[in-house]
Order: C-alpha cells, then structure tokens, then sequence
C-alpha cells in the first residue's frame, strides 16, 4: 500500500519495526500548539517555584561546614536533635554506607570560629561513641562555588557562540536561532524540575547541565540535517509543503532521536539504582 504525499512510506509491522525504519507518521508539526502548551506550562511551573522556593544550593556554594562520623548505631533523627541543641543553622543530617559502614553526615552553616567546629566534633563522637580522631571535618567556603559558577557560565556562553557559527556555517542562521531556543527551553525546564523537586544543586549539577546542552544541540543537528536532505523534496513532484517535509524529516530520525536519549538515561539510572538503593 502506498502512503500519502508527504507520509512515509507505511510498513506492516511492530511500532518497533516502524520506529526503526523511520516509517511511523507522529503528526509533530499539525500538533505544534499542543507541545508549546505543554512546554510553557512546565516552564511557567518551574519559574515560579524559582521565584518562590528558588534553588537548593549545596554547600560548595553557599559554603558551610561538614562532618563525617561512623554512626554507630545513632539514627539521623537522634543526631538532629542533638545538632539543633548545638544551635547550628542551616542544618542537614545524612545516613550514609561506605564500605558496609553507616556514617553520618552534618552540614551546617559557616561557624564564625574554629573552636566551634571542633566542639561539634567532640560532641558527635561522645554521641556515636567513636574517637574524637573519626570524625571528619570540612570547611568550605562560598568562593569555589562561585568560581566554579563563573567558568560554567563563560563555558555555556562560549559553547553558545561556536554553535551558532557552525549551524549558521553548515545549515544557515534561521537553523541556528531555533536551536538556541530549543537550549534555553531545555535549560529552564532542567532547572525548573531541580527547584519543583528540591534536588540538592552541587558542581556534579552544573556538569550535568552542560551535558544536557550537549546532547539537546546533538539532536537538533540531527533533525536539521535531515531537514536540509529533504528540502529538495518541496514544490517537486513529490508536491511536499514545507510542513510536511519537516514533518516526515522528525518521523525519520525519531528513533535515532530516541537512542541518543535512552543511551544518556541507562548510564544515570544504573548509578541511581545502583548507587542509592543497592549500595
């Protein structure tokens, strides 16, 4: 059976089977307004949690301090109460497992002195009865987060830039503009989620940020360069719209499209899974 002008062709089979060929028909352009408002709703969500919760800064950027003792047999509700005796701010009480041993982990707002911290120390080991020596204390400050925050930033704008001028080399301008809207899209809906969930932001955060871009540009080049392959197709005998080539191009490259993004979760899942319930 043949398939409509600016359909693909239509394959008997699994959606699998379909998927892979390129050969499924997802009307993606006739439904343009439903996935905007689906988007700006998402993005309108985040935003407004950004302006009323805002984000949750971890310690390497607000700056604080951390210990580290074996929890011998405390549980995190009892060193919370012992902690807020202590009268420290900003307060968060961890369990933790490294090699089969339960440690816990107390983070707090900078201490003016460092004769508190160490009294903290001595009280978490007289509370888990460990030796004073166990205890690990770290102090970090608000600076090497904000360095950090500076070179991301002036990475982001620098990859920003070089893609553009390759899109705008290899396609032409009117590709590279979309794909910057698509980054920005990608960027507020991440950071949207991050303060609607309250997931704690670290430097880990910001490396995944960028490599989020990274594979959010890998994909518009992918479709655009599908749409550059078809537009030959438009106004010749095959009678294609501009709509419907681009249409059949994001039908074409949706499983490839898919295998970017399932290649990026399996590695992410395996860690979450792995790492915070396994382990």
């Amino acid at each position: 059976m043949t398939a409509p002008v600016g359909e693909p062709p239509v394959r008997s089979g699994s959606i699998f089977t379909r998927l892979y060929h390129g050969e499924t028909n997802i009307q993606f352009v006739s439904r343009f307004k439903q996935w905007a408002i689906i988007s700006a709703l998402v993005i309108v969500l985040g935003l407004v949690s950004l302006y009323i919760r805002g984000l949750n800064l971890g310690i390497d950027f607000e700056g604080g301090v951390v210990w580290e003792v074996p929890a011998g047999g405390v549980s995190v509700t009892e060193a919370r109460d012992a902690m807020e005796n202590e009268g420290l701010e900003g307060l968060t009480v961890q369990s933790l497992t490294a090699e089969g041993e339960k440690r816990l982990r107390v983070e707090a707002e900078p201490l003016e002195r460092t004769a508190e911290a160490q009294a903290i120390s001595a009280t978490l080991a007289e509370l888990t009865g460990s030796d004073v020596n166990d205890v690990s204390l770290n102090s970090v400050g608000p600076s090497w987060g904000e360095e950090i925050s500076r070179k991301a930033l002036r990475a982001l704008i620098f990859f920003l830039v070089a893609i553009t001028l390759y899109i705008s080399f290899r396609f032409e301008f009117k590709m590279a503009a979309p794909t910057l809207v698509a980054l920005i899209h990608d960027v507020l809906i991440t950071i949207g989620v991050y303060s609607l969930a309250g997931f704690e932001v670290t430097p880990a955060t910001v490396i995944a940020l960028l490599t989020i871009l990274g594979y959010s540009i890998y994909d518009g080049i992918v479709v655009f360069d599908k749409v550059d392959e078809n537009t030959k197709l438009v106004g010749t005998t095959h009678n294609l719209t501009y709509g419907e080539m681009v249409n059949m191009s994001l039908n074409q490259v949706l499983m490839r499209s898919l295998n970017t993004s399932i290649t990026a979760l399996l590695p992410v899942a395996s860690l979450l899974v792995l790492g915070s319930f396994v382990l």
